[in-house]
Parts: structure tokens; sequence; C-alpha cells
């Protein structure tokens, strides 16, 4: 039997698997202006998928070595547990077909995220497509997060998978760079932001939502 090409798929989280990403760049401008700084939201785009040090260097840089990034970032993570604790996590368009069609194939299925374990653990829970995952892994496990290629080099070895034999899925510039460099067929499903030339380059496709995934998947494995 032909081995497939694809064996395993890598999910980024936010603003991939869960719409999220709308609401932590709303909540994140909300808890500047609280703490009385201005920030762009291009900013905050930039920042996506970054591990929080060099999030901070980021920011102090754009805003001001005076931005009190630590701060910021705790009272936007409180008005993220508050919207989700009255409103529940919203799931994104195609995320329960592809997770059905990796069972039903029996291919691995992996989260690499920026976010803390306990709560991706939970945010997916919530969502109720936790148990389609393998393994979740966090930036925290890793040297260097997103844009470095450790997070996914990490996530196949827990897989047992060679990266060339993963499809990562990434909504930002930041982990879609870091899956292209870990060597994984990297696919970019935009959210916020659409891939731009550079971008367009290093990536495998583009899919308009997680359904479009499926036939690229095929395709390879045909």
């Amino acid at each position: 039997m032909k081995q497939k090409s694809i064996q395993g798929v890598l999910f980024d989280m936010d603003g991939l698997i869960l719409d999220t990403e709308k609401w932590l760049q709303i909540f994140y401008r909300k808890a500047a202006d609280d703490l009385g700084f201005t920030v762009n939201p291009e900013y905050i785009l930039s920042i996506r998928s970054l591990p929080a040090p060099l999030a901070e260097k980021k920011m102090k840089q754009l805003v001001g070595e005076d931005f009190d990034f630590m701060a910021v970032r705790e009272r936007r993570k409180q008005y993220m547990r508050e919207h989700i604790a009255k409103n529940g996590v919203e799931k994104k368009k195609g995320i329960d077909e592809l997770l059905q069609y990796i069972h039903q194939n029996n291919l691995k299925c992996a989260v690499a995220t920026a976010t803390a374990i306990p709560v991706a653990k939970d945010y997916l829970a919530q969502a109720g497509v936790l148990h389609y995952f393998d393994k979740i892994v966090s930036a925290s496990m890793v040297k260097n997060g997103k844009p470095q290629p450790d997070i996914y080099i990490e996530t196949a070895r827990q897989l047992n998978l060679s990266p060339e034999h993963c499809m990562a899925l990434e909504d930002s510039p930041n982990g879609v760079i870091s899956a292209y460099r870990a060597g994984c067929v990297t696919v970019m499903v935009p959210d916020l932001t659409e891939p731009d030339e550079e971008l367009s380059k290093i990536i495998y496709a583009k899919a308009d939502n997680l359904n479009c995934v499926i036939p690229l998947i095929e395709k390879l494995n045909a």
C-alpha cells in the first residue's frame, strides 16, 4: 500500500479552529485604552502567535518603551475570560467536517498554539472538539515560539511524524512562517489577514475555510 503523503494535520487554534482572534484584537485595544495607551490595530495584528517576550519587545518598539505590555496583556486576558464565560466559544466554519474527515481517514492531528495548555484545552472542550486531537502543544513547551519552527517540529515529533508528512493550518503570518520553516506542508486559512506576496511564495495553498482543506489532503494522498 502506498504511504500517505499527509499523515498528520497540525492546527493553530485562535483564528483557525476558534473564532477568537477578533475578540482578542478588540479586548487588547480596550485594555490598552484603559491603561492610557493608544494602540494601532495593525500593531496588534503583527504580534499574533508570538510568545509573550517577543510580543512585548515588538510592542515597546511600536508604541514606546513605557508601554506596560504585561499589565495590558493581563487585562486583555481578563476581558477574554469574561467574554467566554458569558458567550462561550465560536467555532470556525468547517472545523467539525475537517476533524471528522481526519478521524475517518486514520490521520493524526494536533494543536500547536501560543495559548497556555489549560486554556487551550478548556476552549477546545467547550467547542466540543478536544477529543479529536492526539496532542496539544503550547509555545511554553519549546525554546522559541512562532515564527521560529520549534513548535511545529515538536508537535510533529509528538505525533511520531516528520514535518514533511504533516499539513500545518495557520491563519497568521507568524504562524505560516513557523510552519514553513519547520518543513510542513503549509496551508493558510485567512482570518484577519490575507497572504501577501511573500507569504504566497511559501504556502502550499490558501483555503477560504476549513472545508476547503479536505480536497487538498485528498490530492496529496491520491
